[in-house]
């Protein structure tokens, strides 16, 4: 009876709107569309020219046109985004290839689903009158870090590579002062700063440097930046967040295209950057938001470049055991990928999804 009522009332409804649609015109309702998914991301850092691709498809309406209501957050503290990720304080953040796998480490179910800087922007930096010109010459020298454990590591392992011992070169915690520290001479290099952000600053201060990025001092190279996010959320929200990095993808074309006019948005959300500087930033970071293997698309992971970056940190201290890969990253949110056969998707364990067609294992 209870389940009757309605149907009653439905048809007796539907009767009384035909009868009424043979004497006057019908009109017509539009379907209701949905709300937008609320996604929520947590940059890694204050809004920059590495996040422009994201706030371009916030200004250029990618993410509306996706179904999106996307949160762009800055942190508190750049150090804490995994773990606020990680509580479910975020649906996803930015974070940088040895953080991630330290945090799988640590049992945190942190899974990289896109690259957004396919290769390090970390560099050793100093100005030309420190004579440094190979890192031979950092013998003697005192070289600023941001006091992050795998900057120690780097260090360690440039000076090795050139003859020398750790204790041959002061190191010192600067924070995040890197560069104010080697203008100021408190330092003779930084190891830490970007080649893509100071590196260009210094230049346009007409300030003679000599910029490596650390993959060229013996350092296997890695993805700088990485999208992540909870195992859990990725199984829950996996629509929204294909729609997310798909329409991402479509910020950072519209960068590429239009490098000025992608860094609209952008400015408009950080009204303290300086224009020049990051317009020039970039310019000369659109290589890197893309794999340099071009057949790949935009995001891409590659589980051999994370393999041996992975090596080397066990190598030096920085793990303790090995991760598996499949389920520290994966390209399956990417467009066109996520589908059919070898489809690894994390479920909400943290475990590959062993239950989707064509699964093979690592």
């Amino acid at each position: 009876m209870t389940l009757r009522r309605p149907v009653l009332f439905l048809t007796a409804a539907l009767a009384t709107l035909g009868l009424a649609a043979c004497g006057e015109k019908s009109e017509q309702v539009d379907a209701t569309t949905p709300p937008p998914a609320a996604l929520s991301v947590l940059l890694d850092f204050f809004p920059n020219a590495n996040h422009s691709g994201f706030f371009a498809a916030q200004g250029n309406g990618a993410f509306e046109r996706a179904g999106l209501d996307v949160a762009l957050q800055t942190p508190d503290d750049p150090a804490t985004v995994l773990k606020l990720v990680a509580a479910g304080k975020a649906d996803l953040g930015i974070s940088y290839t040895p953080e991630v796998l330290k945090a799988r480490e640590q049992g945190q179910n942190i899974t990289a689903i896109a690259s957004i800087v396919t290769r390090p922007l970390t560099s050793l930096v100093s100005l030309d009158k420190a004579g440094i010109r190979t890192a031979a010459d950092l013998k003697g020298k005192t070289v600023g870090t941001a006091g992050i454990p795998y900057q120690t590591a780097y260090l360690n392992t440039i000076v090795k590579d050139a003859g020398l011992q750790p204790s041959d070169v002061k190191q010192i915690d600067v924070g995040f002062n890197l560069q104010s520290a080697l203008l100021s001479g408190k330092v003779d290099a930084t190891l830490g700063a970007f080649w893509n952000y100071e590196g260009t600053e210094l230049e346009l201060k007409k300030r003679k440097a000599r910029v490596v990025p650390v993959d060229e001092l013996g350092i296997p190279t890695y993805d700088e930046l990485v999208l992540v996010a909870r195992a859990d959320v990725l199984s829950e929200k996996e629509s929204s967040i294909r729609r997310l990095v798909r329409a991402v993808n479509q910020g950072y074309e519209a960068v590429r295209a239009n490098p000025e006019q992608g860094l609209e948005p952008l400015l408009a959300a950080n009204k303290e950057l300086d224009p020049e500087l990051q317009l020039e930033v970039t310019k000369r970071t659109l290589d890197v938001f893309w794999p340099a293997d071009r057949t790949k698309p935009w995001g891409w992971l590659s589980h051999d470049t994370w393999a041996d970056y992975a090596q080397w940190m066990l190598e030096n201290g920085l793990l303790t055991k090995q991760i598996p890969l499949d389920v520290a990253i994966t390209s399956d949110f990417l467009p066109g990928e996520g589908a059919g056969e070898g489809r690894k998707t994390p479920d909400s364990s943290g475990r590959p999804n062993q239950n989707l067609p064509g699964y093979r294992g690592s």
